[in-house]
């Protein structure tokens, strides 16, 4: 788990498919995530108007 954090933000040199293919998922895990913690904020912002109707 420390291996990542220090990898994170480091440039590395893709010889292979596999290798760009695992780092892309890596970075793709790490994009839902963040869609996945602000959405629920993001829909109670919209909605929280509806209550003062």
């Amino acid at each position: 788990m420390i291996d990542f954090f220090l990898n994170v933000g480091q440039v590395e040199q893709i010889y292979t498919v596999v290798d760009f293919y695992t780092y892309i998922k890596g970075l793709e895990y790490l994009i839902c995530l963040l869609l996945f913690a602000t959405f629920p904020i993001f829909y109670r912002y919209i909605h929280s108007g509806d209550d003062k109707k």
